[in-house]
């Protein structure tokens, strides 16, 4: 029955294979169902609702990546992404995170829409090369600073804006620890790199004291404080279409990249073509909608995946299985919810550097195509926004290229998104 489901011979592969790379897939990305819940939580989300809300998200996604277009892919709550709903839209911002669930749902809606008329193409192709390297790379700084201030080792500093915080503090030490944890433990290939980290800070913060053991398995808690909390009509006032166009532009190009990056591992490719993308970008984009109703950040496709087609996935059992094991992680929210900011923050960290691998691709030997996408990988951290960092690349570009009599090598999609950005700043700008 599996092999005619999921084509397994075809593919060169077999179940057993197809397990081992789901259970490995698995635990590469598992830590987010203990970082998401921190992030979000600070927006007042209730934590063991965000706890259920990933976890189903992620299996919903990873099902409909299964099913649909049979491809080895693990989906789940995006990195970066969720940082953006919390960090920007919530509290910087100022918006509510029902708000900001609704904004999720509109993008869902749209992101669906392009990927069926087929102008999510048109949109990927009209954004250059660099400025795509540099959205992953912002986001990777973006997610870097809340990593070094969750652990105190960044503070605020009134005369230097940052500083150095106290690195005797028992969190700054754990987290540090943490972090050469994971990346000795990911260097030396160990599988679970960075779940393995964040557990064992929060098992050495309890034995130390620092933090509370509520146990391991129980229940799932319920998904009722956030499940259809979403607020739509709020969602479409003028302040949040940035933010509905950011979670977009990010959805389509991070999702889209890993796609066909892990495809590519997996020889998923006929000629040029890959092999059933059209049904996995519509996957993708079923799933940020189901996450939206279920109380979490825009679902994406993890790159994380790539571990387990290095095991041989080549199906979509390997995601089935990943879809599984996210249901079966219900039954762990005792251990997730006494997981402390400070043991996540060596998983965000470790993250944030393997992301900056992304400048290696922009073209720096080009003016007009360094400095937007320099300026959008700064901007994101030191604004503490990825939107803002998005459109200070996006309107750099296209004037750089308009100045220098370039302006023929704009895509139609590229200043489309420059003067979107533009408008929200000359007439929304204290929005």
């Amino acid at each position: 029955m599996l092999d005619r489901i999921f084509k397994l011979k075809e593919h060169d592969t077999n179940t057993r294979t197809e397990i081992i790379a789901g259970v490995t897939t698995f635990l590469t990305m598992a830590y987010i169902i203990f970082v998401n819940p921190t992030i979000l939580g600070t927006t007042g989300m209730d934590k063991n609702a965000v706890f259920v809300a990933t976890c189903l998200a992620a299996a919903t996604g990873s099902l409909i990546m299964a099913f649909v277009a049979n491809w080895p892919i693990g989906m789940a709550p995006g990195m970066g992404l969720n940082a953006f709903f919390a960090f920007t839209v919530v509290g910087a911002m100022g918006y509510t995170w029902q708000q900001a669930l609704g904004a999720v749902f509109i993008s869902g809606c749209i992101f669906i829409v392009l990927t069926i008329t087929g102008a999510r193409s048109w949109l990927i192709a009209g954004v250059p090369k660099s400025l795509r390297c540099a959205i992953g790379a912002g986001i990777g700084l973006f997610l870097a600073i809340i990593a070094l201030g969750n652990a105190g080792i960044v503070v605020a500093n009134p005369a230097t804006k940052v500083g150095l915080g106290n690195l005797h503090s028992p969190q700054a030490l754990m987290a540090i620890f943490g972090f050469f944890l994971i990346a000795i433990l990911d260097a030396l290939r160990v599988r679970g790199a960075i779940l393995i980290g964040i557990i064992a800070v929060t098992v050495l913060s309890m034995v130390l004291g620092y933090n509370q053991f509520t146990g391991i398995f129980s229940m799932p808690p319920s998904l009722e404080p956030t499940f259809l909390k979403l607020d739509i009509t709020s969602a479409l006032s003028g302040g949040l279409v940035q933010v509905i166009l950011v979670f977009v532009l990010v959805e389509v190009f991070d999702a889209t990249g890993t796609l066909m990056g892990v495809a590519r591992r997996a020889g998923l490719l006929e000629g040029d073509r890959y092999k059933g993308l059209g049904r996995a970008l519509f996957g993708d984009s079923i799933a940020i909608f189901f996450g939206s109703l279920l109380g979490t950040s825009s679902t994406t496709a993890y790159i994380e995946s790539a571990s387990g087609v290095q095991a041989g996935g080549r199906t979509g059992l390997t995601a089935l299985v990943i879809a599984l094991l996210f249901l079966a992680a219900l039954f762990l929210s005792p251990l997730a919810g006494s997981v402390p900011a400070y043991a996540t923050a060596p998983a965000l960290l470790y993250v944030a550097g393997l992301m900056l691998h992304e400048l290696l691709e922009v073209e720096w030997g080009d003016i007009t195509e360094a400095t937007p996408a320099a300026l959008a990988v700064l901007a994101m951290p030191f604004t503490y926004s990825i939107a803002n960092g998005l459109a200070f690349g996006f309107i750099t570009y296209a004037v750089l290229k308009l100045f220098t009599g370039r302006a023929k090598e704009v895509h139609p999609a590229a200043w489309t998104i420059a003067v979107l950005f533009l408008i929200r700043y000359a007439f929304f700008a204290g929005e």
